[in-house]
C-alpha cells in the first residue's frame, strides 16, 4: 500500500497535461462549469416525461371541480417526481455507458487527465445518489441501476446503503451484506494527491452498520465488520475474520465472543474478561 499523502503524479507527457497543471485552478473551474452543464441536460431530459404527465394532469383537473381538481394535481406532481427519478437512472446509466468514464487504478496528483474518468464517472452518479437512490435502495431498480454504473454485485447480495462512490471499482460478492450507512469508495488522498483503488467483498462477507471502507481494500469470504468500524486503504480482511474499531484491526474468536457475553451481561468483571 502507498502511504497517505505519498503517490507523487508522473511528469506531464504532452501540452495539453502541461497546461492542465499549470493553469489547474482555471481548469477544475472550468470542468465544474461544463459538468453543471452536463448534468442539467440529464435532469432536464428526465424531467421531460415528468412535466408532460403534470401538464397533460392540470389540464384535466382544469375541467373539474375545485376540491377533486387540487387533488388530481397534488397526485400528478408526486408521480411526476418518481418518474422523473425512474428517468434519471436510465438518463444517467446511459451517460455513464457512452461518455469516457472509465475508471482505472491510479496513483498522483488530481490535476491530471487520468483523473477526469472518476470526476465524471463520480459527477454522474452523485446526480442519483443525492436525489432519487435512497428512494430506490434496497430495490430491483437500485440494484439494477448500480449494476448499469459498473458495480459487480453477485447473486443475492444485499445492498443497503446509497453513501458509495467509485461504483465501478466495486465488487460486491454473493449473499453478502452491506448494512445500512455504509460508506464504500475506491478510493483516498492527501496532501494534494489521489489514489484510485479497487474494493472488494467477498462472499457472505457482511459489513456492519454505518462502517466505512476506503479504496484499495480487500474482505474475503465469509468475514464480518463491526458496526462503525473504518477500514483503511491497504486493509486485507482474511476469509472468516472479524475486524472492528477506528482504524479496524483483526479481533480474535476469544475476544469477540467475550465481546458478547458483555453484551449479555454475563460476565461480573468486564475488565478482567477482556484483558483490560
Amino acid at each position: 500500500m502507498t502511504a497517505f499523502g505519498q503517490a507523487k503524479s508522473a511528469p506531464p507527457r504532452n501540452l495539453p497535461e502541461r497546461l492542465l497543471r499549470r493553469f489547474s485552478r482555471a481548469a477544475y473551474g472550468l470542468a465544474i462549469l461544463l459538468l453543471y452543464l452536463l448534468a442539467a441536460t440529464a435532469l432536464g431530459a428526465a424531467l421531460a416525461p415528468a412535466l408532460a404527465l403534470v401538464h397533460a394532469a392540470f389540464g384535466l383537473a382544469a375541467r373539474l371541480p375545485s376540491v377533486p381538481a387540487w387533488l388530481l394535481r397534488g397526485f400528478a406532481a408526486a408521480c411526476g417526481w418518481f418518474v422523473f427519478g425512474m428517468a434519471l437512472l436510465a438518463v444517467v446509466a446511459a451517460y455513464n455507458r457512452i461518455l469516457p468514464t472509465r475508471l482505472r487504478p491510479y496513483r498522483g496528483g488530481y490535476y491530471a487527465l487520468e483523473a477526469l474518468p472518476w470526476f465524471l464517472h463520480n459527477g454522474l452518479f452523485y446526480l442519483v445518489r443525492f436525489t432519487f437512490l435512497p428512494f430506490v435502495t434496497l430495490t430491483p431498480y437500485g440494484v439494477w441501476f448500480l449494476k448499469a454504473m459498473g458495480m459487480r454485485i453477485g447473486r443475492h447480495a444485499f445492498v443497503n446503503t446509497e453513501f458509495i462512490s467509485d461504483p465501478s471499482l466495486i465488487t460486491i460478492g454473493d449473499d453478502a451484506v452491506i448494512g445500512g450507512s455504509v460508506r464504500i469508495f475506491a478510493h483516498y488522498g492527501g496532501g494534494g494527491n489521489l489514489v484510485i483503488a479497487p474494493v472488494k467483498v467477498g462472499n457472505r462477507a457482511t459489513l456492519g452498520l454505518a462502517c466505512c471502507v476506503m479504496g484499495d481494500v480487500v474482505i474475503g469470504d465469509d468475514a464480518v465488520i463491526l458496526p462503525e468500524s473504518v477500514l483503511l486503504p491497504g486493509s486485507r480482511v482474511g476469509a472468516g475474520e472479524t475486524w472492528g474499531g477506528v482504524p479496524a484491526r483483526p479481533i480474535p474468536r476469544e475476544e469477540m465472543e467475550a465481546i458478547k457475553r458483555l453484551i449479555r451481561g454475563d460476565v461480573a468483571d468486564p475488565s478482567a474478561t477482556l484483558g483490560a
